[in-house]
């Protein structure tokens, strides 16, 4: 299965439909059930002790299956999470962009499910692992 939607494609998805968005998370790549997606967290994601939150990873996490699924399905705004679980495994590495490594196992009709592996830019240790269900809106 091939995406129906380029990398410039999903990019400008999402600078129209989610601006507020844009600033923070950059899509890297695209590929047949597959994208990588990353930020750079900032003051606003930090919490006590200068680690990254949980759910700034939380919403890397989330936002990669989306986008790697809007690539897969075209412009379907109104696809959303049903489910998601998150497991952390160590802290980020300090001043690194974090990347969002996702990987879509099934793309239905009406429901999607994605893996993602979350590390430090330049290292392949794992942040944190999230598994997410999204529903696909009806056609028509």
């Amino acid at each position: 299965m091939q995406p129906k939607l380029t990398l410039d494609e999903v990019r400008d998805f999402v600078a129209r439909e989610f601006p507020q968005m844009a600033d923070i998370y950059r899509v890297d790549a695209v590929g047949p059930m597959s994208a990588r997606v990353s930020m750079m967290p900032d003051e606003r994601h930090l919490r006590p002790g200068a680690t990254v939150s949980g759910p700034t990873i939380f919403g890397l996490a989330d936002c990669g299956v989306y986008f790697a699924l809007m690539a897969m399905i075209g412009p379907e705004a109104l696809a959303v999470t049903t489910n998601g679980s998150i497991d952390f495994m160590r802290k980020p590495v300090a001043g690194k962009a974090l990347v969002a490594e996702v990987t879509l196992l099934k793309v239905g009709r009406v429901l999607a499910v994605g893996d993602v592996a979350v590390h430090s830019d330049g290292s392949q240790a794992l942040i944190a692992r999230a598994t997410f269900t999204y529903s696909i809106p009806p056609k028509g």
